[in-house]
This record gives structure tokens, C-alpha cells and sequence, in this order.
């Protein structure tokens, strides 16, 4: 299989920072030389880290973030040998470059340009802007535009809502690319005392103008889809009730670094999320390999950080990726690096999805209105835990329109249509959310175990699976009537968080 950029697995990026999560020790790289590589470096997991950032200092480097809590430090440095220098220092159990060496002039006008390229292609994003629909419903009605919802119906979300649209207690964190507070479908559910920025070099920052969409809808799209509130206007979310924080970990060039993703699962765990909503995938590698000593090190770095807000109690759950690769199987991989000039690798188990495909993620496969994998969604038998409505435009909805992809919240207070994997996951997101809502006392561990519990079985199609006939999207579901290749334990049902 060739992977094509999967991007926020539909289209935007996140960001978010925390003010108080770690320590802030330099000035962020924005502020000094651009010819500044980015490495993340690695020190004790537990106990101080003065003696390694005394050695990053030793290096030539520059501390632009220390989280003393996961042993991780961010820093920068004008030398292509400084994670080579560092690793052999003092307090540093391994190093690596967490954007690649392009930032030293290698391919940075390609980086520059690719970063635009691929929002584009996140994954057939497709959003088309609907009219808002205003009423005078009450709690439980059918929303203006929620006829055009198929998805909603599909998860039993419609009937769920009618007994809980989830508490207040819950509060969700969106790593995305930031969210439109001031929608009408959403002002009620965002807290701002939670939402935080992460892409100013992974240094959390709390204004509100760090954590806005600037250049990307994603983020609100995604939101919507998780909590859009019932009151009479436009769409409803599947946990209509739940709090939402905005965790912006996309730039404006649509890229989310590990130093990004590493600040929004601090920051998760910091302010004590339920659950985090992850639909995208770590760059600048579309897929991590252990086998090679940078990546290794990166590998680690979020590794720890999504530990930790497991630790936590956090749930975090993530998009599997719009490429239509079997995760189980080796891949051909033509795009990575994705800010600079992509190297051909084929890539076996050794290479991960991050974070989709680190332990104890819920990854997400999506499927259409008509229950059937979606074209572009990646899956494995390993890597599918559940599966989602997130869109297929080749599948036909029994609904007003007949549009088979997800339509949600947008900027500019409106409503639009888009398809992805990115769409699947806050469907997932939802679900769990109802499940901490009726049962506030259960652990992530447990919520996570009763998601997959209540999931309602799919069976793989027979024989090869073709869905545009043409063989331009072929693949093989493994586990029979199990399903488990492409929807994992099954698709998630709303209904059952609430009711059992």
C-alpha cells in the first residue's frame, strides 16, 4: 500500500499549550535563530533533570520547555550533531530531532510549501458550508439540521440523548486546531479556563488567541461532533452536555510536531480531562521507527507524555488515518518526511502511528451510512479497537440530502460536511464521554475495556474488499465474522454508555 498524507486525518492541525504543566526555561525558538534544529531530549523518567539540562546546555543547546514530570526536555540547537553530542553527556538516556534536520536548510523551501500541500489532502475533508437552521426546540427535540445527522442515528446517539446528554462534570479535550468559542452551537460548552495553545514551539500559552482556529475548520468540525449543544440551532453532538476544551496542537502551516503533541497530553493530564479526541497524526513521519535512533527517541518522548495522562485517569482516543493501509502488515511509506524531501521506505511493525498506535490509545477506524468500511480508512487487526461514523461520500445516507459524509460545526457560525477517520474518532470521543458521565466513578482503564464491551459487532466483508469496483481502494478484512480487521471490537453504540 502507498500512503498518502493523512495530515489531521481530514484536514486541520492542533495545538495546545498549559501554563503550570512544566517548567518554561528559555524563550521560545521563535525568538531566536530560525536556523534552529528542534530535538526532544530524554532524562530520567522520574527525579530531577538538572543534570540533563546542564548537558543540553553543555551540547550548545537552547531549553525551550522541561516537563520534570515524564524526564522530557524540548530544546533547540544551530548544530545537525547536537542529539549525537548530547546522548553521550551526563543525565541523557537518549536524543533525537523531533521536526528532522531540513530545518537546518535542507529542503526548507519544501517544508514550507508541503505544509499548505497538505491540508489540502488531510483526507478528502470536502467541507461544504450549510446554511444555520434556527428553532425553538426544546432539550431533547431533533435539532434544525440534525435529519442530515445519519451518524447520529446509526450510534443510537438520538436515543441516548433522550435519557443523557452527558454531565457537566466531563470535561473533553480537543487536540485539534483550535476551537471557534464563539459558535452558536458551541459558546455554551467550551471552557476557556482549560483550553490552552501548544504550537508556539510546544510552550503551553493560555490566551485565547492561542488556542482559535487561525488557518484551519478542523477543530471546530471535530467539536461539534462531540458536543454541539441541543438548543434549537443548528446540529446536536453526541454528548450534547460535556464541557469542551480547546487544545491547539496544529499550526498555521498544518503541521503538529511532537513538541505540540507532547504539550497538549500534558496538559490533558494537568487539568484532569476525561478524555482527549486526537484526529491527527504526528509529523513530520507519517509512521515512527523504532530502529532509528532519533525517531526512537521521539517515540519515547510522546510515549511518556501519553503515560502520564493516562496516569492520570485520562482516556485518549485517536483517528487510525485516511490512507487505506492494513497497520498489520508492512507499508511503503513515499511522503515522510513531510517538511522536507520524502524518502521511499518500506516499513514493517516497527513502525508506528503516533498516537494512534501507542498503548493504551483507543485507535479509530471509520465507517459510511451504510456500515461498511470507508474507502479511505486505514485498519489492522491489531491497530482497529472500534469503529465510527466518519464519512464515505461513496456510501449513500437515508437521509433528506443523501450525503454520506459527517456534517457538524464550522467557523463562522456555520455548518459543513466533511470525511475522514478525523470524523470517527469524536464520534468515539462522544461515547466515551456519556460513559464517564453515567459512571463517574469507573477508571480510564474500565471506560476504555466497557467501550470495545459494548460495541456493536460488524463482519468483515467477504473476499477482497472493492469498494469502487475499480480496484483503487482494495482490502482485506481479517477476522471473519469477527470483523475485527476493519471495525475492531465493533461499532461504538451510544445508547449502551447511558443505559448499561
Amino acid at each position: 500500500m502507498r500512503r498518502t498524507p493523512l495530515r489531521a486525518f481530514v484536514a486541520a492541525a492542533m495545538c495546545v499549550s498549559a501554563a503550570g504543566v512544566g517548567a518554561v526555561t528559555a524563550t521560545p525558538a521563535a525568538a531566536q535563530d530560525a536556523a534552529a534544529a528542534h530535538f526532544v531530549v530524554l532524562g530520567p523518567e522520574h527525579g530531577s533533570l538538572h543534570r540533563t539540562e546542564a548537558s543540553i546546555r553543555a551540547a550548545g543547546g537552547t531549553i525551550i520547555q522541561s516537563w520534570p514530570q515524564i524526564g522530557v526536555v524540548i530544546a533547540t540547537s544551530t548544530s545537525a550533531d547536537f542529539a549525537a553530542t548530547v546522548r553521550r553527556k551526563p543525565g541523557v538516556s537518549a536524543a533525537g530531532a523531533s521536526r528532522n534536520l531540513a530545518e537546518l536548510g535542507v529542503g526548507a523551501a519544501a517544508a514550507r510549501s508541503n505544509g499548505a500541500a497538505q491540508q489540502e489532502m488531510l483526507a478528502d475533508i470536502d467541507a461544504v458550508a450549510v446554511p444555520a437552521a434556527k428553532g425553538g426546540h426544546g432539550a431533547v427535540a431533533p435539532e434544525p439540521l440534525e435529519a442530515n445527522q445519519w451518524s447520529l442515528k446509526q450510534i443510537k446517539a438520538d436515543q441516548a440523548n433522550a435519557i443523557s446528554g452527558g454531565s457537566r462534570k466531563v470535561l473533553v479535550g480537543v487536540l485539534d486546531s483550535g476551537i471557534e468559542a464563539s459558535h452558536p452551537d458551541l459558546a455554551a460548552n467550551v471552557d476557556a479556563s482549560k483550553s490552552v495553545g501548544c504550537v508556539n514551539e510546544g510552550v503551553p500559552d493560555r490566551s485565547p488567541a492561542a488556542w482559535a482556529p487561525t488557518t484551519s475548520t478542523h477543530g471546530t468540525h471535530v467539536a461539534g461532533t462531540i458536543a454541539a449543544a441541543r438548543n434549537g440551532i443548528g446540529v446536536a453532538g453526541v454528548a450534547p452536555n460535556v464541557r469542551l476544551a480547546a487544545v491547539k496542537v496544529v499550526d498555521d502551516d498544518g503541521f503538529i510536531y511532537p513538541e505540540y503533541a507532547i504539550c497538549g497530553f500534558m496538559w490533558a493530564a494537568q487539568q484532569r480531562m476525561d478524555v482527549t479526541n486526537n484526529s491527527y497524526f504526528i509529523d513530520p513521519w507519517f509512521l515512527w521507527c523504532k530502529t532509528d535512533i532519533d525517531q526512537r527517541a521521539v517515540i519515547d518522548a510522546v510515549r511518556r507524555a501519553v503515560d502520564y495522562s493516562a496516569r492520570k485517569d485520562v482516556v485518549n482516543v485517536a483517528a487510525l488515518g485516511n490512507s487505506n493501509w492494513d497497520m498489520s502488515h508492512p507499508i511503503t511509506d513515499t511522503g515522510s518526511p513531510n517538511n522536507g524531501t520524502p524518502i521511499e521506505r518500506t516499513v514493517g511493525n516497527e513502525c508506528i502511528d503516533m498516537p494512534a498506535e501507542l498503548p493504551g490509545v483507543v485507535g479509530v477506524s471509520a465507517v459510511g451510512p451504510e456500515q461498511r468500511k470507508a474507502y479511505y480508512s486505514n485498519y489492522g487487526i491489531i491497530e482497529s479497537d472500534v469503529t465510527a461514523p466518519g464519512g464515505d461520500r461513496l456510501q449513500v445516507a437515508a437521509t433528506p440530502d443523501g450525503n454520506g459524509r459527517i456534517l457538524s460545526t464550522v467557523v463562522g457560525g456555520a455548518y459543513g460536511y466533511a470525511q475522514g477517520t478525523s470524523m470517527a474518532s469524536p464520534h468515539t470521543t462522544g461515547v466515551v464521554a456519556l460513559i464517564r458521565s453515567t459512571h463517574q466513578s469507573w477508571s480510564n482503564d474500565r471506560v476504555a475495556a466497557s467501550l470495545e464491551a459494548r460495541a456493536d459487532r460488524l463482519a468483515c466483508p467477504p473476499g477482497v474488499y472493492d469498494p469502487t469496483g475499480d480496484g483503487a481502494f482494495l482490502a482485506t478484512c481479517q477476522g471473519g465474522s469477527s470483523g475485527k480487521g476493519f471495525y475492531g471490537a465493533g461499532e461504538i453504540d451510544a445508547l449502551d454508555a447511558v443505559t448499561r
